[in-house]
This record gives C-alpha cells, structure tokens and sequence, in this order.
C-alpha cells in the first residue's frame, strides 16, 4: 500500500458541539478510507507513480486518470482538513494577522468572503484560504475533490485553510443549511496551524 489512511489528531467528538462526533466517525473511517484505498488502487495501475508523494502526484494531476484524481485530492484534501481544526478554534494572530488585515480588511470580511466562496460551490467542492506565488491572500474554491496545489488548478496557491463542502461534511448536524455550517465551522478553525503554514509559505 503506498498510502495509508492517517489517524485522526483528536477524539471523533473533540469537534462537537460544531461537527458531531456520528459526521467525524463516518467521515473519516468510511470517507477519507474510500479516497485513500482507491488512491492506491490508481496508483498500483501506474509503476510510474510508485513512490511519488502525494503532493508530486498532485503536481501532476493533470496527466492523471479520473481515479488518480478524485481520490489523490480527496485523499490530501482530508489529511489537510482535519489538521485544520482544534477545539477551541482560536484567533489568527503575527505575521498572519497582518496579512489578513492587509489583504481582506480584517478576519470579518476574509469570513464574510469564505463564507460566500463555500456557500455559492455548485454541488460538491471546497472553500480555500490560499497564498499565491506572491504571497498574497486569496479565497477561492475548487469542484469536487481538487485543490489549488493541482497543476491545472484555476487559482494555485498554497492553501493554508480549506473548509469541506461536500453534503457528507455537514448533513447530519445542519441539513441541507451549507451556509449554518460555514458560519459555525470558524468556531473550530486551528489558527495557529494556519499561521505555521502562513510562515512556512512565505519564506
């Protein structure tokens, strides 16, 4: 197997009451299991991929079959996802701060700007918090199971939040309400991971 599954970095309902301990459970034994098992599935078909991260996968997307992709970007979206969030949340802060500040006006309109990416996703997808080539901050969002560390991607950047649009994310708890989920899931946003990747991106 050339990936494996990665563990959770907290309890199923260290997350609640914001995402229930049933939606974690599923989401990542069956979900994030689903991606990663058919991930290497992909990959066993192509001895040139043998060997090769994920995020070199990723760099090379485009030349790959639809089951390298689907599940090579679920399989790094979720990963990415759930280091993402703690309980507790927290508040960005330094260098990162700043840069919110410099680049939205302030974390109320980088939410309200995040919020309306994730909410207008037609059907599955995700919402990003990303830094461009120039360092600057931008929100966008990708269909299905990409990420703008794919090489075709419409608006690459290294992402440094992303929030999971798929109704699997979200459905037990909020229903059919993408936008209750948005504005909940803040609650939960580790912003010291963000700012390591913020510092780590910008040098």
């Amino acid at each position: 197997m050339a990936f494996e599954l990665p563990p959770l970095p907290y309890d199923y309902d260290a997350l609640e009451p914001t995402i229930d301990a049933e939606t974690m459970r599923f989401h990542h034994d069956k979900h994030h299991k689903a991606y990663t098992d058919q991930l290497n599935e992909g990959v066993s078909k192509d001895p040139s991929l043998e060997g090769k991260s994920i995020e070199q996968i990723l760099g090379m997307i485009s030349s790959q079959p639809p089951l390298v992709r689907n599940n090579g970007g679920g399989y790094w979206n979720h990963d990415f996802f759930w280091n993402t969030m703690k309980k507790g949340g927290g508040q960005p802060s330094g260098k990162l701060a700043e840069a919110i500040d410099r680049d939205f006006g302030g974390l109320d309109k980088l939410k309200e700007e995040f919020n309306t990416k994730g909410a207008g996703q037609f059907g599955s997808g995700w919402a990003w918090l990303i830094a461009d080539a120039g360092g600057k901050l931008k929100v966008t969002s990708t269909p299905n199971q990409d990420n703008p560390l794919m090489d075709d991607a419409k608006e690459p950047g290294t992402p440094l939040l992303g929030n999971d649009v798929w109704e699997h994310a979200y459905y037990l708890t909020y229903r059919n309400d993408r936008a209750a989920y948005l504005k909940a899931w803040w609650d939960v946003v580790d912003w010291d991971k963000v700012g390591e990747r913020y510092a780590a991106a910008a040098q």
